[in-house]
């Protein structure tokens, strides 16, 4: 009997439910809705509408219902950090602040100021960045928020959606990793941490990993959806951890870039590496599948061009891929993680005001600014991967670039002159099939992730990037180091 797995897939600026079916030598994939993910800004601050979020998934299983279609499971991942405030009567408190709002500018050295950077990092492994929940509880937590005084229980995105839809409560490990709550060592929220920020493990619901069953669909949602009690399952809750169990290699020798919103570049590792090293690099140890850790560094990454996009009236990909192509090469560099690329009005006068403050020539056309953004991502890649190099145990022979990113032939060929090694792209849609994957391996449709891997090789298409004109590229990296540093 064929048997359909429903992945939920949100990102910060769109979300997808898909229906995921295994068939004779491979997976195949199909897209049931998408969605705009909208953030809200109300009183200076910025929010997601959860709400929305949770009416578009009951509307893909609707129209899935609606089919005839039946459903072994379903599995949820979201991006990172951000969380619900519930309170005693389960009902949630307020919509969930954004990562992107601006209340936690600073916020790391208020809570340094009472335990240390340094035993932070230790305990967690986590990378330091403003947005962290460690720190975004914090400032709640130091500004009265009304939420999170009334909260009973705090609950992760990916884990706040299966609650709307079970009515169970769970913390998913690898989504939990990412709020610098969870000791890397023990793989179990940090008690010393909660405290920091007013908290317990009570607070938190069921600690599960990868492959556990959180419940099944409440009377009400089998209801309004048409389907019956369908369980839902705690895949990789953490999208980048749902991405990166999809990659296709066939050996340990590799680097995966997973090419989104953000770039999050990294290897996988048998156990946590934190060391003084890691801390002045600011790498991060995130929770995997199958018992693997994710070292990896976040990057800025389509942002950059999401948002000039945005003042462009959503201009096609390929008409500003063409545009770049013709550009003028290494005129402008910027830094993507500069803090002034965060989240500001106008990205196009950000990118200019950079250049200009480096007293680099300021890119005038689109062409101009897209070629200055695709090169700056591809260096800074480069300089990443370089450092990656130096905390692995095993060589990094291949780049493997995994998600949307991965059909943008222009950034692949620019990443591998960067990095100086083949850059192999796809699958386009990784965290669904990561996502499908841990969901089958639940019920035993699949063995283990070496396995799906391989099946993912054999079935997806990819596309080998060979490094080319890496003299020129060579010199730009320098300037590039010159210009961030």
């Amino acid at each position: 009997m064929k048997q359909n797995f429903f992945a939920v897939d949100l990102g910060a600026t769109s979300g997808r439910t898909i229906l995921g079916t295994f068939i004779e030598g491979g997976l195949n994939l199909e897209e049931i809705n998408r969605f705009p993910n909208h953030l809200i800004e109300v009183g200076g601050h910025f929010y997601w509408d959860i709400y929305a979020l949770y009416r578009h998934v009951i509307e893909g299983l609707k129209l899935v219902a609606h089919r005839g279609e039946s459903i072994a499971s379903i599995g949820i991942d979201t991006w990172g950090v951000d969380f619900v405030c519930v309170g005693k009567d389960g009902n949630l408190l307020r919509q969930p602040y954004a990562y992107r709002d601006p209340h936690t500018v600073g916020a790391p050295d208020a809570l340094f100021s009472r335990i240390s950077r340094s035993k932070v990092y230790e305990k967690t492994g986590i990378q330091i960045m403003n947005f962290n929940s460690l720190f975004q509880l914090d400032t709640l937590r130091r500004n009265n928020d009304s939420a999170l005084e009334a909260a009973d229980k705090i609950l992760f995105m990916p884990d706040a959606l299966s609650y709307m839809l079970t009515g169970k409560m769970v913390t998913e490990y690898t989504i939990a990793s990412t709020a610098q709550l969870v000791n890397a060592q023990t793989r179990s929220l940090e008690p010393e941490l909660l405290k920091v920020v007013g908290l317990t493990e009570k607070n938190f619901g069921r600690f599960v990993f990868p492959g556990e069953k959180v419940g099944v669909l409440t009377e009400e949602v089998q209801k309004i959806t048409g389907l019956g009690a369908v369980p839902v399952i705690a895949v990789a809750g953490h999208d980048t951890g749902s991405a990166v169990a999809a990659v296709p290699a066939l050996n340990p020798n590799f680097a995966y870039l997973s090419s989104g919103t953000w770039s999050l570049m990294g290897i996988e590792t048998d156990a946590p590496a934190i060391t003084e090293e890691t801390e002045k690099l600011n790498f991060t140890n995130e929770g995997g599948v199958a018992g693997t850790i994710r070292l990896l560094k976040n990057i800025c990454g389509m942002w950059l061009l999401e948002r000039c996009r945005a003042g462009w009236g959503e201009t096609s990909y390929p008409e500003l891929i063409a545009e770049a192509e013709t550009a003028e090469p290494f005129r402008s560099l910027i830094n993507p993680d500069n803090a002034l690329f965060a989240n500001p009005d106008d990205m196009e006068n950000a990118i200019r005001k950079y250049c200009m403050d480096t007293n680099q020539p300021v890119p005038e056309t689109r062409g101009q600014i897209v070629r200055c953004i695709f090169e700056s991502l591809a260096l800074r890649y480069r300089q990443v991967l370089d450092d990656l190099r130096g905390l692995a145990s095993q060589p990094i022979e291949t780049l493997h670039v995994i998600g949307g990113g991965s059909r943008n032939e222009l950034l692949n060929q620019f990443t591998a002159n960067a990095v100086g090694i083949p850059v192999v792209a796809g699958p386009s849609e990784a965290t669904a099939l990561g996502n499908v994957m841990m969901q089958a391996m639940a019920i035993g449709e699949a063995a283990d992730v070496p396995g799906m891997r391989k099946l993912i090789h054999n079935s997806i298409p990819l596309k080998t990037y060979q490094p080319q004109n890496m003299e020129n590229w060579g010199q730009a990296y320098i300037h590039f180091k010159n210009i961030v540093s």
